[in-house]
């Protein structure tokens, strides 16, 4: 059957459709996936870092002893960041693409497809994350931030020191599905003209009129990649989350 397949000139079903549409758009197909890949892993980690530092803006604090500027900076970045998180949370990411890239380039700012694209993850991821890391950040117990206050630590070096590096490790399960599901969110890009997976297979499919079959290569090249990577970031949660040695270590010391 598989050497049929590889020999087949005139495909005659849907399978050797599929198999003739991978194997002559092989190139396309590959280049697709890294460009995915690519957007995915680019604008996931700006993303995260963009909301990281979003959710440690929301997570100011005003104090009454605060001189009136402080009150008045910490105020307008807050309600600027309230209001990107609302705006990219409450509007479709194929709709910020167009918006973005046709947007600016009416507004004579040149930029690639690809470029948009990354930015307009970028933008979308951060959003997401905000709310992430601004739950991790309330997650951390209270007690935490009054012991570094009474040892003399500033809030500054508290949120760097100690309730940042907690956050994060919690923070690990959502960053990874957020990245699974930019993977398969590149996908709508294609309006802007962006090369991932989704135009290769439109493209490939076009050209012989089979839409099925081209989408099938595509479906079955985002069902491996987001087995792998979910299955990589499984292994990293588990690594994290230390060893499993403890109880025996407390029974241990219960029988001395």
């Amino acid at each position: 059957m598989i050497m049929n397949l590889f020999s087949q000139t005139d495909p005659t079903n849907s399978l050797e459709w599929t198999w003739f549409l991978a194997n002559k758009y092989s190139e396309m197909f590959l280049r697709g996936t890294y460009l995915t890949l690519y957007t995915a892993v680019i604008g996931t980690l700006a993303g995260f870092l963009l909301g990281y530092l979003i959710g440690v803006i929301q997570d100011m604090k005003v104090n009454s002893g605060d001189n009136a500027l402080k009150k008045f900076i910490t105020g307008i970045l807050k309600t600027v960041c309230g209001a990107y998180v609302e705006i990219f949370r409450d509007t479709p990411m194929i709709v910020q693409a167009m918006i973005i890239y046709y947007g600016l380039r009416q507004a004579n700012v040149e930029m690639t497809p690809v470029f948009a694209g990354i930015f307009v993850t970028v933008l979308n991821t951060g959003a997401y994350m905000a709310e992430t890391v601004r739950a991790g950040i309330g997650s951390i117990d209270i007690g935490q931030r009054e012991g570094a206050f009474a040892m003399g630590m500033s809030p500054m070096k508290t949120m760097i020191y100690v309730v940042l590096p907690q956050a994060f490790k919690n923070i690990i399960p959502e960053m990874a599905n957020t990245f699974l599901t930019n993977l398969k969110m590149t996908s709508v890009l294609n309006v802007i003209a962006v090369q991932e997976l989704f135009m290769a297979a439109k493209t490939a499919g076009g050209n012989y009129y089979k839409y099925f079959e081209s989408y099938l290569v595509i479906a079955l090249i985002y069902f491996v990649l987001c087995f792998v990577f979910n299955k990589l970031f499984i292994f990293i949660e588990k690594s994290m989350q230390g060893s499993e040695d403890y109880a025996l270590a407390v029974e241990y010391m219960d029988n001395q």
